[in-house]
């Protein structure tokens, strides 16, 4: 038992981060304290632990402390430790992409775009958003209510006529002067009314606007604003609670079952629900069946996911935390006045009790999810006689014809793929075409890697392909020193079609699974992700190689013509999203040529 009586001792009575620390020196929990010596005292001092926590204790055999100057300079350390060692007794929440937005333009002619990143002047960023269905959502709102274009600047600067949204009337082709710039920018100045949260407002306006129209007997405008109307009462039909204008808020609930946790973000900006986002954090208890400390988990949310992401000015939680010092970390982090609020009434309690309501649902498919997974495993176990099975390592080789060949291997484990264990390599040493050299020198290098010490060795190793790519696989491993790895080859059968795999074994013997069997959709699942990843790879290594555009494989467009299309279009990509009958409008090309276009970059 670790003696705490000389650390206690010497412990200063100041802001900042602790480190737990093991008999082999390996960090157990990171930790911050407004005084250090109080906060670190209470671990050796007081009985009612929680079963994590008194877990951790037990194994403490050393204590490191760094002083900060504040308690905010001490959070900020606390979660760059945490996210930097990945302590086992630390509540951990999985670092994710930044947030997107809706952003509308500075340009004369401002756009709607999906956006993530750091804006330019000038322009307006909507947001946040809990994730981009979201985003897409608000746009086609938008385009729908107030018609602004959604193209990009080279397509505005080179249309001759107006694009299909004009003619489904989600677009006012300013492209073409088909609206005059002064109502074009009434029509931004609504939208950015609307995006504000000022729909109350901007109904009345509007209102007014279609009153005068009738009025001065403009019956075409009259009848333009009386459907501007009924859009956003449509839209706001669709708010779940109605709340004040300008409320910009997080709602963060907590709920727990079955050993699982989710922790629910509800974002209401401008006074409208953008969506919500749920985290699953880690090392909750030390066993599943242990209950969880709701207000560590939302605490341990709060630190880590507001110093990634700016907290807007009211956070309203589920749980009652110590508010006072939060509001201020989180205040001045986020240069703005972040209200942290527990007990509420009225329309926050309804968000609250939404959130609350989203979180279970998250957990419930998040549970129903698991417990299919965790049944397809146990069904492969079964079917392969292998008694111990948690991680499936999958290779598989992309190339065209032998040309920027790559292969990919991907990983299956905690009964979930692992994106950030993938990986991809070109394979430069194999002669083009060379199938099994591909596939020895893929392995090669992955797992000359694993048998120096850099990762673990799978349970499962799945190959694409037959007995081929197999006993090729198998040769490696026997270079390698690498003998009670499982192998097992999925190769497409004779009709290659899904549901008709051949699991090939090394010593050649065949095993088919009935298409409804589950292990064979985990298989599936998993072979498909595996080729998905080295397609990619493939034709990004492929494009970069040639560094050639796609239309020089089109049979009939010469340097002249793509020269044509370029200058109409503005590009490639503006190309691939033209329509049919734009392409066949370009000077020297046909319809026939423009059909093959088409069909080419599609």
């Amino acid at each position: 038992m670790f003696d705490s009586t000389a650390l206690l001792a010497s412990l200063p009575k100041l802001p900042g981060v602790y480190r737990m620390l093991d008999v082999a020196g390996q960090v157990l929990y990171v930790g911050k304290a407004g005084d250090l010596k109080k906060r670190v005292s209470s671990y050796f001092q007081k009985n009612d632990l929680s079963p994590r926590i008194r877990s951790m204790v037990n194994q403490i055999a050393g204590v490191e402390t760094t002083v900060t100057r504040s308690e905010a300079e001490a959070l900020l350390l606390e979660n760059n430790l945490i996210k930097a060692l990945s302590p086992r007794y630390n509540i951990l929440f999985r670092d994710d992409k930044s947030y997107p937005y809706l952003l509308l333009t500075g340009h004369a002619y401002p756009r709607l775009a999906y956006f993530r990143g750091t804006p330019k002047p000038g322009d307006d960023c909507f947001g946040p958003f809990p994730h981009a269905m979201a985003v897409r959502e608000s746009i086609d709102i938008l385009q729908k209510v107030f018609r602004l274009r959604t193209c990009e600047d080279s397509v505005l600067a080179h249309r001759s006529r107006p694009c299909l949204l004009f003619q489904i009337n989600r677009c006012s082709a300013p492209c073409v002067e088909h609206v005059s710039a002064t109502d074009y920018a009434r029509d931004v100045a609504h939208a950015r009314q609307f995006l504000s949260g000022k729909a109350d407002s901007l109904t009345q306006v509007i209102a007014e606007q279609m009153r005068v129209a009738s009025e001065a007997q403009q019956y075409e405008m009259a009848a333009r604003w009386r459907d501007q109307l009924r859009s956003l009462a449509a839209v706001r039909e669709r708010q779940i609670v109605n709340t004040q204008e300008d409320l910009n808020a997080d709602v963060v609930v907590v709920v727990g079952e079955a050993g699982q946790v989710c922790v629910n973000v509800a974002m209401v900006r401008g006074g409208q629900h953008l969506g919500d986002r749920g985290f699953f954090p880690r090392n909750i208890a030390a066993r599943d069946d242990e209950p969880f400390d709701a207000e560590e988990v939302l605490l341990a949310f709060l630190s880590q996911h507001y110093l990634q992401f700016v907290a807007p000015a009211q956070i309203i939680v589920s749980e009652q935390v110590d508010l006072k010092s939060l509001s201020g970390l989180l205040s001045e982090r986020a240069g703005h006045e972040v209200q942290v609020l527990s007990r509420v009434q009225g329309e926050r309690r309804r968000w609250l009790d939404m959130a609350r309501h989203n979180a279970r649902l998250a957990l419930l498919r998040r549970l129903s999810t698991g417990a299919l997974q965790n049944r397809r495993m146990t069904l492969l176990r079964e079917r392969l006689a292998l008694p111990e099975m948690d991680r499936i390592e999958c290779f598989d080789i992309s190339h065209t014809m032998g040309e920027a060949a790559v292969a990919s291997c991907v990983v299956y484990a905690q009964e979930a793929m692992q994106p950030a264990q993938y990986r991809r390599y070109n394979l430069r040493e194999t002669a083009a075409g060379d199938d099994y050299g591909a596939m020895r020198e893929a392995l090669r290098r992955r797992y000359v890697r694993v048998r120096e010490g850099e990762g673990v060795l799978p349970d499962l190793l799945l190959i694409d392909g037959g007995l081929g790519q197999v006993r090729a696989v198998m040769t490696v491993l026997t270079e390698l020193g690498i003998h009670d790895l499982a192998v097992v080859g999925v190769a497409k059968g004779v009709t290659r079609k899904a549901g008709l795999e051949q699991l090939v074994s090394p010593d050649g013997s065949v095993l088919r699974l009935a298409p409804e069997d589950a292990a064979l959709h985990l298989i599936q699942e998993i072979r498909d992700e595996a080729h998905r990843f080295a397609i990619t790879g493939h034709r990004a290594r492929r494009a970069k190689t040639r560094q050639v555009s796609a239309l020089e494989d089109i049979p009939g467009v010469g340097p002249k013509r793509r020269q044509k299309l370029l200058a109409r279009f503005g590009g490639l990509r503006e190309l691939r999203n033209a329509a049919l009958e734009d392409i066949a409008g370009v000077e020297g090309i046909s319809e026939p040529l423009a059909q093959a276009i088409y069909q080419a970059l599609h």
